[in-house]
């Protein structure tokens, strides 16, 4: 039954993403290729943070690198200069991703704590000013594009064979992953997260195994970077921007960095999310903070932290004793959200430079505006009185069934230990 618990969630994933896209269309088919490389990227950045302990404020560096490695090679291969199989271009990323890597983390590792994460950052802010004026290696503003080339009886000209062929590398590189999570490398790896001392006093040459830890994160950094280069057959400076590292940083731990997939989990929620609600309202990132500050403060092990122990308490957790508590928090979550999307638009609204142009025409006035469908008056009790009752009546469930909650996972977890200890 464990075996079971353990394979049927995986195994029910890999139903979707293979025998799904078909059924979508080829914007959604794209969006799905982007939830892959967010997922790896997430993965990989983990590998570093997660487990070794390393905050990188900085990944896009080794994401960037991989994405121009693999576009020199499809420009090579275009100009009929290289012949080279096309399935195999993102290798190409994940060896730029390692030497690169190998080198920076080298000097990188040799601090700890802030002033590793300053170096890191310090890395991929370089790579993003020089970029735009190393034309010969990172084109210039403009980037680099090319096409892809067909190559043993497929033309990759369609999104689907991408979406197929960046699917198995995704799935070979999480096979890695998680393989180096069960190697003895990988239990040293925890080993130098938890306490880095103690390793130099056993007698491990804790630089050398940074160094190891920070290279193999890099590579699968560059893999990532490969895959997105060849998906959208292009590769601009913009890669290097400090906001891609942030975003990997957000997916990872909203995710839940002690958990293997928890990351990819994370990618997953937030890559869509960009594509469902960005096209809805121009505070979506905005949203993203919210939710990232959210769970730092009351989850701190992430989204994937939560699935996972309700799966080692499964047969503890008194579930029709919590359904009816779970389906009174998640009402008034989704009240608490709908007031606070509320407030937040009508200022948007209000604020907006269309609002103001509005606001000439009418002298100076304030003239209604639209959000949700309807049409709201500024100065209206009603405007504001409902999203004010919404989110009163929001924390008022919340905090009648938090204490309910915690009572009933705190006999859940005495459960399990009691089972767990031995007969007297």
């Amino acid at each position: 039954m464990t075996l079971v618990w353990r394979f049927l969630p995986l195994t029910l994933v890999m139903v979707v993403l293979i025998g799904l896209p078909p059924l979508l269309d080829v914007g959604l088919q794209n969006v799905m290729v982007n939830v892959l490389i967010a997922a790896l990227f997430a993965t990989a950045f983990n590998l570093l943070i997660g487990q070794g302990g390393m905050l990188s404020f900085g990944h896009a560096a080794f994401y960037g690198v991989g994405a121009f490695a693999v576009m020199h090679l499809l420009v090579a291969i275009e100009r009929g200069g290289l012949d080279f199989p096309t399935p195999l271009l993102p290798l190409a990323g994940a060896v730029a991703g390692m030497v690169v890597g190998l080198f920076t983390g080298y000097f990188a590792t040799i601090r700890s704590g802030v002033y590793f994460a300053l170096v890191t950052l310090a890395l991929a802010e370089m790579l993003h000013a020089l970029a735009p004026h190393w034309e010969g290696l990172f084109g210039g503003e403009a980037g680099i594009s090319s096409m892809r080339m067909p190559w043993g009886g497929i033309n990759f000209g369609q999104v689907i064979e991408v979406y197929y062929l960046t699917l198995a590398w995704v799935v070979i590189a999480f096979g890695l992953l998680y393989a180096y999570t069960r190697t003895p490398m990988g239990r040293l790896t925890l080993a130098l997260r938890d306490n880095e001392e103690r390793l130099r006093f056993m007698g491990y040459n804790v630089h050398a195994t940074k160094v190891v830890v920070f290279t193999l994160s890099a590579t699968f950094a560059g893999l990532a970077g490969g895959l997105l280069a060849f998906s959208n057959e292009q590769a601009n400076y913009q890669l290097f921007e400090v906001h891609i590292s942030a975003q990997v940083l957000l997916h990872t731990f909203v995710g839940g960095s002690t958990v293997f997939f928890g990351p990819a989990i994370g990618a997953v929620i937030f890559t869509i999310f960009a594509h469902v609600i960005g096209d809805i309202t121009r505070s979506w990132m905005l949203y993203q903070g919210v939710i990232f500050i959210l769970v730092v403060l009351f989850v701190p092990h992430g989204i994937g932290g939560v699935l996972t122990e309700h799966l080692r308490l499964r047969t503890h957790i008194p579930w029709r004793r919590i359904g009816r508590p779970y389906a009174i928090a998640a009402t008034a979550a989704l009240l608490i959200t709908a007031a606070s999307v509320m407030i937040i638009e009508f200022l948007e609204a209000l604020f907006s430079p269309r609002y103001f142009a509005a606001r000439r025409q009418v002298d100076m006035g304030f003239p209604p505006f639209e959000r949700f469908g309807y049409v709201w008056e500024p100065f209206s009790v009603l405007t504001w009185l409902l999203p004010l009752v919404l989110g009163i009546v929001g924390l008022f469930l919340l905090l009648r069934v938090r204490h309910q909650v915690a009572e009933l996972w705190s006999e859940a977890r005495e459960s399990a230990a009691a089972q767990g200890r031995p007969a007297p």
